[in-house]
């Protein structure tokens, strides 16, 4: 109880900047939490648990869907690329939309939106997989209400990762970017790393707990245990970060510019009507010119204000979008421990918490890499950063193409989970390396819709992916699939390498390099 006096008395003190107090509100700040010590740490700390509850939740179910599937329709990748196909077509299709009410709702609105509905829809997931896993004869006794709960199932997952993805858009890419505002140059990278670290974190240890459910327990209670959670995290999500919210004055003010900025972008009302051939018309000819204009004009407006068309105008004259294809293209992949590629070593007899053990191994290692995304952006910069990470990606990929030329099953198996895992390196801080050029680059009054267009374009790829799931679902031709997705990740680097020579008119330092030579030669005497 004192624990949570202290709490609330710090977040009062922040939420109340005085000149008398700032000193103190600067005093408090400092360490990893924050990168600076003018940020408030409590509040930090705050942000990032309510980041990891909402992450745990979309990182247990993003786990256990593709072996629920798998278990209720056993030998087949079916069920589990139609839920994939549902999921990313949803998020394709209204992501452009999710960004721009993020832009458009305020902060607290959005807020309490994404913690209702993300964890409602987890909740009724996990109520319908119950039953089908409870109920296991549905398939072939009653098909329809089979076919219903699946159906259900499909569309309160995907509301929920919706839900998930204006959380990101309001955390990822405004409150993190205005948080960091008029701090040292490194706090953005900090706090960009360690919001990747804990979704990277979740992603390892959420898994190892539901694997450890189902292995030992049971699908069953795997679920029970997801609907649970669910219901727990929902009031506690909201209270940390309504606190942020309420307790960094920066958000507040920033709720105040966006506020001014959409008032100010209701347009005018525009006739294409030349003024001076109105003016030599009888006046009621001449309202009925300037009544037909108007309503050409509204509907040529109408045509591209509509929702996804306007915001992907607003992406595509962005100065980042290669980088932005590039990373959607590593979303079209069947190598990563998504659900066909957990489906896909389900089938080869690999269990499930050795899965759920390389999951959390390959989230380990894409941890490790917001550890080193830091210290290598100061080096090398961040776009030159994205460079070797995305080649650093490919060279890993390599042994997952040779694990196809391997015959024996198992062994094939862990090669493939060697190579996702070692490749995580390369994939997070190329991750991370885009989106710092992103919140760098895209104007703050175009950033969310931006964010939104990004995550679209990546679960369209996303979706393709699944749909290759649908059409190559024999699991023995998985291999297939590993060679499609190895090709688009060499697409994407070579995509990047292209910006990269855009922007900095070479690619290597090799004047460098003859400079190194005679002290090399020197070396080998």
């Amino acid at each position: 109880m004192e624990g949570d006096g202290s709490l609330g008395e710090e977040i009062q003190r922040t939420s109340i900047p005085n000149p008398v107090e700032q000193p103190l509100l600067e005093h408090q700040g400092g360490g990893d939490d924050g990168g600076d010590k003018g940020l408030p740490k409590v509040l930090i700390r705050c942000l990032y648990a309510g980041h990891f509850l909402s992450r745990w939740s979309a990182r247990m179910w993003e786990f256990s869907v593709a072996l629920y599937m798998i278990n209720i329709w056993p030998n087949s990748l079916l069920l589990t690329a139609l839920y994939g196909v549902v999921e990313s077509a949803s998020v394709a299709f209204f992501g452009p939309i999710v960004g721009q009410l993020v832009d458009k709702l305020t902060y607290v609105k959005v807020l309490q939106l994404w913690s209702v509905i993300q964890n409602l829809s987890f909740m009724v997931a996990g109520g319908t997989v119950i039953m089908l896993l409870h109920y296991s004869d549905l398939k072939t006794t009653h098909f329809p209400l089979f076919a219903l709960l699946v159906a259900l199932t499909n569309v309160s997952g995907a509301i929920g990762v919706l839900s998930t993805l204006a959380g990101t858009i309001l955390i990822e890419r405004e409150w993190v970017v205005v948080i960091s505002e008029d701090q040292p140059a490194g706090v953005l990278t900090k706090l960009n790393s360690v919001i990747r670290r804990i979704d990277l974190g979740c992603k390892l240890f959420a898994p190892v707990v539901s694997g450890l459910l189902m292995s030992f327990i049971s699908l069953t209670a795997s679920s029970i245990g997801l609907a649970f959670w669910n219901v727990l995290s929902v009031c506690l999500l909201y209270w940390l970060l309504i606190a942020v919210y309420k307790g960094i004055p920066s958000l507040r003010e920033r709720e105040v510019t966006r506020a001014a900025r959409r008032s100010s972008r209701d347009p005018e009302q525009i006739t294409s009507v030349d003024e001076q051939t109105q003016r030599l018309l009888p006046e009621s000819i001449k309202e009925t010119v300037v009544s037909e204009s108007s309503q050409r004009a509204s509907v040529v407006q109408g045509l591209f204000d509509l929702p996804c068309l306007s915001a992907w105008k607003v992406y595509l004259k962005q100065d980042v979008v290669l980088p932005g294809v590039s990373l959607a293209l590593l979303y079209f992949s069947v190598l990563s421990f998504g659900s066909l590629m957990t489906a896909a070593l389900e089938w080869d007899g690999i269990p499930a918490y050795i899965i759920a053990m390389a999951r959390g191994i390959s989230a380990t290692i894409g941890i490790t890499a917001t550890f080193t995304y830091p210290i290598l952006q100061s080096h090398i910069s961040t776009i030159r950063t994205g460079l070797w990470s995305i080649w650093s990606q490919w060279s890993f990929l390599l042994v997952c193409v040779g694990s196809i030329l391997i015959q024996n099953d198992i062994t094939s198996a862990y090669m493939l989970m060697g190579g996702v895992g070692a490749s995580r390196l390369g994939l997070w801080m190329f991750d991370l390396a885009v989106i710092q050029q992103m919140q760098d680059q895209v104007p703050e009054s175009d950033r969310s819709v931006v964010g939104g267009v990004q995550n679209s374009l990546q679960s369209t790829l996303d979706l393709m992916g699944y749909i290759m799931g649908i059409l190559v679902c024999d699991a023995k031709d998985f291999w297939k699939l590993i060679l499609l997705s190895f090709s688009l990740v060499t697409l994407a680097g070579l995509l990047y390498t292209l910006y990269v020579w855009r922007v900095r008119k070479h690619l290597f330092h090799f004047e460098k390099l003859f400079v190194l030579a005679p002290w090399l030669f020197r070396l080998s005497d």
